[in-house]
């Protein structure tokens, strides 16, 4: 288990404290659509921790082809029709490059700074020519008025219970899911970063932001920096 990072609940919990069959029960969002829109049709995407593929299955029915990476072999387990890669992200290295590289999951907000920048420096290293990077950040209010809870459409209730500094800008998240026969619970450390502190992340490994794709600006087309 990684520092600071556990979970609770049935099943399989990754090294990131994520359960493999909670995951696998959580709906598709707007995620999809969002980045369909973004990219051109049939782009070669690599999705960077793709989970159980809750994203990868629908993009790959809107014509990507898709590349699927996690270092959880439990989650891969679980995608269907796409490329799949056994790795821990910021050690990828495929010698290949796609059209899209896509970093969801507020994974971003890693609370190690070295992870951050291996993160990005394996966005840039698998970037086509004219290719773009999107990324999924975290709203502006996601550690602040806490506990809060959103009772979803299908049935289940997700609760955000706590975000409490640890130290060096770090928070420890605490997260539930409870549904009619099971719960789960997902503790992890995330560094909160204003935008302007993310837009300097992204241009620390030679990335800019190009456009926000949506009104909260949680989800960030990025490319790299011109020479």
């Amino acid at each position: 288990m990684r520092t600071g990072h556990q979970g609770t609940g049935p099943g399989t919990i990754t090294p990131d404290g994520c359960a493999v069959e909670l995951y696998s029960r959580l709906p598709v969002g707007a995620e999809p659509d969002i980045i369909a829109a973004a990219v051109p049709a049939g782009a070669r995407i690599l999705e960077l921790g793709c989970g159980v593929g809750r994203m990868t299955h629908p993009l790959l029915e809107r014509g990507f082809a898709v590349t699927a990476v996690d270092e959880s072999p439990g989650m891969l387990e679980r995608v269907r029709g796409a490329r799949t890669i056994l790795s821990p992200i910021e050690d990828l290295d495929l010698g290949e490059t796609f059209d899209v590289v896509l970093l969801a999951s507020f994974l971003v907000h890693t609370g190690d700074v070295e992870v951050r920048r291996g993160l990005l420096r394996t966005c840039l290293r698998h970037l086509a020519d004219g290719g773009c990077v999107l990324i999924q950040r975290e709203g502006e209010d996601y550690h602040s008025d806490l506990p809060r809870q959103r009772v979803d459409p299908t049935g289940f209730t997700v609760r955000t219970l706590s975000s409490d500094p640890v130290g060096d800008g770090v928070n420890s998240v605490r997260v539930e899911y409870e549904f009619p026969d099971a719960t789960w619970t997902q503790t992890f450390r995330a560094r909160p970063m204003t935008p302007e502190a993310f837009e300097e992340a992204l241009a620390e490994q030679g990335l800019r932001v190009h456009g926000y794709l949506t009104e909260d600006r949680t989800w960030v087309r990025a490319m790299p920096v011109s020479p």
